[in-house]
């Protein structure tokens, strides 16, 4: 699909863009640009509920950024698509460093761009990496954040034909066979629970980068991680909420991006302090790397800390919802 430079100038491409613009604000703290940057009614849909302003981001940006003004980022990959011939989505991964320039987290956020103004953004963070690494208590962090809850159309139900149509809107038919490939792999081991098929849908040597800065290997590993998240809640289910496809040699070929949500009773292991038997929504994207046909290495976000923080709502013994939430 042909795109309109409109969608990206005065950059040379979307990719281009999204490293820039994100540099302007979170590394050299150009916090005013969301003006120009972010449409005044953008919504952002986070790890503990929807936003609906810009005016939200702008303020939440400042917040985050004073709370840890060592902390500087820089673009992992960054897998677009095109969104008609004047828009695109963007998958962008960020390596966020500290002290010394070491990597201690990530974060990705996808990004509806239209000619060059945000519209609407799904972004999660890898929060519990923080957390450790500045050697803090998960649960004791998560009692001091509100969980607001979702709105719009991350609470719709998930598009019937994601390939076609996702939450950003009609998507072009890339990479099909992969696309198909990699939505079986969460339908028969994510959902159906098949662990085994992980041999079949992923390289021997794969590696896995997840919550917490954790870096697994081996199909073994990914069963044991899949395991360790599911047991909380058993009976809950991946939906895909929307796909973005890119090729491109510098990030080692092919990746594809999906944006999941997981719904599930808190009634199993009692991960997360007393059970509740209440639902969670867990906002959460993959970026998948194939080569021949085959997954070799996948990037897996969510907000753990949001997770405790959903579950400490529904008990009522968090904080009250107001909270800037970007």
């Amino acid at each position: 699909m042909s795109l309109d430079p409109a969608a990206y100038k005065p950059y040379n491409d979307p990719d281009d863009f999204i490293r820039e613009v994100t540099d302007y604000i979170w590394v050299e703290r150009q916090i005013g640009f969301i003006r120009d940057n972010y449409e005044p009614d953008s919504i952002v849909h986070g790890s503990y509920g929807t936003s609906t302003t810009r005016q939200e981001v702008i303020e939440g940006c400042l917040m985050r950024i004073s709370k840890a003004p060592e902390h500087i980022g820089q673009a992992g990959d960054v897998i677009w698509e095109a969104r008609g011939n004047d828009a695109f989505l963007s998958s962008h991964l960020v390596l966020s460093g500290e002290e010394g320039f070491k990597v201690v987290a990530s974060t990705i956020a996808n990004c509806l761009y239209r000619r060059g103004r945000m519209v609407e953004e799904w972004v999660v963070r890898d929060e519990l990496a923080h957390a450790l690494y500045k050697g803090l208590d998960p649960d004791e962090v998560a009692r001091t954040k509100a969980f607001r809850g979702y709105t719009g159309s991350f609470t719709e139900a998930a598009p019937a034909d994601v390939i076609a149509v996702g939450d950003s809107g009609p998507r072009p038919d890339d990479h099909r066979g992969e696309v198909e490939n990699v939505l079986a792999m969460i339908q028969q081991v994510w959902n159906d629970r098949d662990l085994k098929k992980v041999d079949e849908f992923f390289v021997r040597d794969l590696s896995l980068h997840t919550v917490g800065h954790e870096h697994i290997i081996r199909p073994e590993g990914y069963r044991r991680q899949m395991l360790r998240f599911l047991d909380a809640f058993p009976g809950g289910q991946f939906e895909v909420r929307d796909i973005q496809t890119h090729d491109d040699a510098r990030y080692g070929g092919l990746r594809i991006a999906v944006t999941w949500k997981f719904t599930g009773d808190y009634n199993g292991q009692a991960r997360y302090g007393a059970t509740t038997g209440k639902p969670v929504d867990v906002l959460g994207i993959s970026q998948f790397l194939v080569q021949n046909g085959r997954i070799v290495n996948e990037v897996k976000l969510w907000d753990d800390i949001a997770i405790r923080a959903q579950i400490n709502a529904t008990r009522g013994d968090g904080p009250e919802p107001g909270a800037n939430i970007y």
